[in-house]
């Protein structure tokens, strides 16, 4: 399979049309080797408009969703991210490409292992993963601030734990919902007390562990 004719249709027939046009991140799609951080049974399917099984329950963002959320969130080359539920290691890795610091949280330490190995693979070295569980509210990230903090799993309810941890001027990107259509959103800090909230567009994502839909009890 030639993977770099993949690579550039995923791109001009997935992610462009659905308005990402950011150049850099373009950039990054089109040169980073996706199937590199895809199980081996389905590398053939990285550039596909799809979610991916990773194993362990979990699964890939599809591409056009990460385009859109490395889009929203615009990570500059002097910034510091944060990155929770690292997966396959895919979008650490762009990450890394647009940023100068990545820390990401996985859940899974087998996961971690594999993504770790892929970014060490291709020489990505500004990327620290780390294995953990986020709960709220006890759970702290490794630094005090962040530039851009992105949440690659669900919220069935949105949970303001993370804005503390923005600098000024900060986004924060989560999937909010339960139900077939969720609800990106992009939450900057404007002042130490204020956020400003918009609304980006409609998708579905798996909730984060810990973040699923409380049961309703009917009597």
């Amino acid at each position: 399979m030639d993977f770099a004719k993949a690579r550039i249709n995923m791109v001009e027939q997935q992610v462009r049309p659905w308005d990402v046009l950011d150049t850099r991140v373009l950039d990054v799609m089109e040169t980073l080797p996706r199937e590199r951080f895809m199980p081996e049974p389905y590398q053939a399917l990285a550039y596909a408009d799809a979610e991916i099984p990773l194993g362990h329950g979990e699964n890939t963002l599809a591409p056009v969703v990460i385009g859109r959320l490395l889009q929203a969130v615009s990570p500059q080359p002097t910034e510091t991210v944060l990155e929770i539920g690292t997966g396959s290691g895919y979008v650490t890795a762009c990450l890394a490409r647009l940023c100068a610091r990545v820390d990401s949280i996985e859940r899974v330490d087998t996961l971690r292992l594999n993504a770790r190995n892929c970014l060490a693979d291709l020489g990505i070295e500004n990327a620290q993963l780390r294995t953990d569980t986020v709960t709220t509210p006890d759970w702290a990230p490794p630094r005090p601030r962040y530039d851009a903090i992105i949440v690659t799993g669900g919220m069935p309810e949105y949970d303001d734990f993370l804005e503390p941890y923005l600098t000024l001027g900060g986004r924060l990107f989560v999937i909010t919902g339960d139900g077939p259509i969720m609800e990106a959103q992009l939450i900057t800090r404007t002042t130490e007390d204020s956020f400003h909230r918009e609304s980006l567009f409609e998708t579905r994502v798996k909730p984060l562990v810990g973040f699923e839909p409380k049961p309703v009890f009917e009597f």
